[in-house]
């Protein structure tokens, strides 16, 4: 929806009515992803693809047919079929697209919607595209962050919390897809899919120290979905060859990296720092940075050391003025216990703290453990 939302709110807030098709899944070659939009409007206007080219004239015929008679299609997409004269993918690919009106009435939160991606604020729009009762089908709820109003309902208590951690977690991750459940929201069933559309970028990673550990670290990043920068002030160690799986290798001095990030807002409460130089020269200006007052309150910070290293290094952190308080967001000695020894292990250990912290998980065993598995609240 993103790529064609400014002209829907426009449509919206006229109190016009539009047809709106999303991909809502792909297989092989399929030449646009989860999420790509295709408006077809009241007064036959077309705005945006869902495949290039490829079915759009019969998504319009089919977005022309949904305006009418308001009903929602979830249509599947294939290989063309010369002889019989079908639509279809030439490139081979398979895509769903789910084609439903969307007007003041269809879809009263919008607007609010609308606000939110304007505003860069983290928002999920979660849609029954087919469940075995068709009265189900485009029942919607908005999803939003911990501590932030959803609206909306996918027909029961059920399906609504399952859906809604689920998306949650989507949202941290800045992933679009269609999730699977059972017709009242069982996790382990099938028949109920609800696509869930997840407008808000990755969130960061921020990996300090070009060691083989931030090596491990980086791809652990990327295979969570972070967005992963890698900064070194050594140019000989900071090399995209030696991190391949980073978005981006940044060869400065860390503190001014990041003095430099938070004057661009570009960083956020769902940005991690993972600080593995362990060398005072680099950890305690750093540090002096990502918890000071005029850095946003990060997700996550930790510090990799002994614990010789660690009570040295609060010692110099306390010496130029970092506060206890401050000090008590510092994760150090960073991971949790996991008898980690090699890199590799040593990045599961950091990613689950960081995971544990975001969901509010104790990072005991499950069997030791009662309740719910997955908590509703971090």
């Amino acid at each position: 929806m993103r790529d064609v939302l400014d002209r829907l709110e426009g449509w919206w807030a006229a109190g016009e009515t539009a047809a709106m098709a999303t991909v809502v899944g792909t297989w092989r070659s399929a030449p646009r992803q989860p999420g790509a939009s295709m408006l077809v409007g009241q007064d036959g206007e077309a705005v945006g693809s869902v495949s290039g080219g490829c079915v759009e004239g019969a998504v319009y015929e089919l977005g022309q047919q949904v305006i009418a008679d308001g009903t929602p299609v979830l249509q599947r997409y294939g290989v063309s079929d010369d002889e019989a004269m079908g639509v279809g993918l030439t490139c081979g690919g398979i895509l769903d697209v789910y084609v439903e009106r969307v007007s003041q009435d269809d879809f009263p939160g919008l607007g609010e919607v609308a606000a939110d991606i304007g505003a860069g604020r983290p928002v999920a729009v979660a849609t029954v595209v087919a469940h075995p009762d068709a009265s189900h089908v485009g029942r919607r709820m908005v999803v939003r962050p911990e501590g932030r109003d959803t609206a909306g309902s996918l027909g029961s208590d059920r399906a609504d919390a399952a859906v809604s951690d689920d998306a949650r977690g989507m949202l941290a991750q800045g992933r679009t897809a269609t999730l699977e459940y059972g017709p009242d929201g069982e996790r382990r069933g099938e028949g109920m899919r609800v696509f869930v559309a997840s407008y808000a970028p990755r969130p960061r990673m921020l990996v300090f120290g070009a060691i083989d550990f931030a090596a491990a670290v980086a791809r652990v990043g990327t295979f969570l979905g972070y967005r992963v920068t890698v900064c070194d002030a050594r140019p000989v160690f900071a090399t995209a060859s030696r991190f391949p799986e980073a978005e981006e290798v940044v060869v400065s001095w860390p503190h001014r990296y990041v003095e430099e990030q938070v004057a661009a807002g570009a960083l956020d409460e769902r940005t991690v720092a993972c600080v593995l130089t362990h060398d005072p020269k680099f950890d305690v200006p750093l540090l002096e940075v990502l918890l000071g007052e005029d850095t946003p309150e990060l997700a996550y910070i930790g510090a990799m050391g002994s614990r010789r290293t660690h009570e040295d290094r609060l010692a110099r952190l306390r010496e130029v003025g970092v506060t206890d308080p401050q000090l008590e967001r510092l994760r150090s000695p960073i991971g949790l216990d996991l008898g980690a020894r090699t890199p590799e292990e040593t990045a599961v250990s950091i990613a689950s703290e960081i995971i544990a912290l975001r969901w509010g998980g104790r990072g005991e065993p499950l069997r030791d453990t009662e309740g719910e598995i997955h908590r509703h609240t971090a």
